[in-house]
């Protein structure tokens, strides 16, 4: 429906014939303009001046975001929406592509003032199954505290005792219980009031589904590389869920968890955290591509293999530089002491 209205549109415009500017206003708007969805009605917001007016409303947009991301409808991200730009607008145009994969610049010099901390983090977190709503949540972080910033960075989504229930059956193979989870999309928006900007750091698809070996739970992981804050290697940017359950019942979440860590599998503090998020939130946006995330993170972990053999080496070749070094210096010592007692006339006398 969507793409049949755009094509209409652009093709009485081609034509040079003006009937778009003879239908009123409230008919495009209500009729036409609710029935697309996001991206086309930013691209058909560039068609024409009245469309630009038309698709700027804000109560357009905020249905649209409602829609995709139902923990968008809490009245914090109202509130933090409100002083965005452009509204429910930007927030779309902020979460709804993915990131760019820019190396972020060092923490030197003549930067270093740019990077200043957040007093906040607004998650906005919404997980769906074939479509259908399972759970949504908003919840703010304080960043500012010592205890934030030397910490290992971590959101912990559920609370104690906390289970989200499933569809997904725990009867039958693994790899079908497996297969049943890919279907899982989670979306997870970090909004950073301060700056009135979002992004949105989930892969929304899985990138992978792994049976834990000890106790069988489940873990559906997200992920998104991003450039490290110190322009050294890549980070990713990971979001676990763990499912459990057991015979004859269903599945069910048990914990979800962020957390960005770095090519050693190192999980950064807080203060590094948001030194790479600040980068991202202010960072380029690009339209998401169907298995993208995917492949981003299985070139990670290729990466960050190759990243611990050369580590490895490295390491090696230092230990063997550090032996030879002190077998000279052995072998020296023991050249001094046995020449200088030579020329004394004895040894050790």
């Amino acid at each position: 429906m969507s793409s049949c209205s755009t094509t209409t549109i652009m093709a009485e415009d081609d034509g040079g014939r003006t009937a778009i500017t003879a239908v009123h206003p409230d008919i495009i708007q209500t009729l036409i303009l609710t029935k697309l969805d996001g991206p086309t009605l930013m691209s058909a917001s560039f068609a024409s001046l009245q469309l630009q007016n038309l698709c700027s409303d804000d109560e357009l947009w905020r249905k649209f975001c409602n829609s995709s991301w139902p923990s968008t409808s809490d009245p914090l991200i109202k509130n933090a929406v409100a002083a965005f730009p452009s509204g429910h607008r930007s927030l779309f145009s902020d979460s709804f592509p993915s990131i760019t994969h820019n190396e972020p610049k060092p923490i030197t010099g003549n930067n270093s003032k740019q990077y200043f901390p957040s007093p906040e983090l607004i998650s906005a977190v919404d997980i769906h199954f074939e479509g259908n709503l399972l759970y949504s949540k908003v919840l703010t972080n304080e960043t500012e505290s010592g205890w934030f910033m030397s910490s290992p960075f971590r959101i912990e989504l559920l609370g104690h005792k906390e289970i989200v229930p499933t569809p997904v059956k725990f009867d039958g193979e693994d790899g079908n219980r497996k297969l049943e989870l890919q279907k899982m999309k989670l979306s997870w928006i970090l909004i950073d009031p301060s700056r009135n900007r979002a992004v949105n750091v989930s892969s929304l698809n899985p990138v992978s589904v792994q049976r834990h070996w000890l106790t069988g739970e489940l873990k559906v992981r997200y992920s998104t590389v991003m450039g490290s804050g110190a322009g050294e290697g890549l980070v990713q940017c990971g979001i676990v869920v763990t499912c459990e359950g057991k015979e004859g019942g269903e599945l069910h979440v048990r914990e979800v968890s962020m957390q960005i860590e770095d090519m050693d599998g190192k999980v950064l503090c807080g203060k590094d955290s948001l030194v790479i998020l600040q980068e991202v939130i202010e960072g380029g946006r690009k339209k998401r591509k169907e298995n993208e995330e995917k492949e981003n993170y299985e070139n990670f972990l290729e990466l960050k293999k190759k990243w611990k053999e050369n580590k490895q080496k490295k390491e090696k070749k230092l230990d063997m530089m550090c032996i030879a070094s002190g077998i000279t210096i052995l072998i020296s010592f023991w050249s001094l002491i046995v020449f200088g007692s030579r020329s004394n006339g004895s040894y050790f006398s």
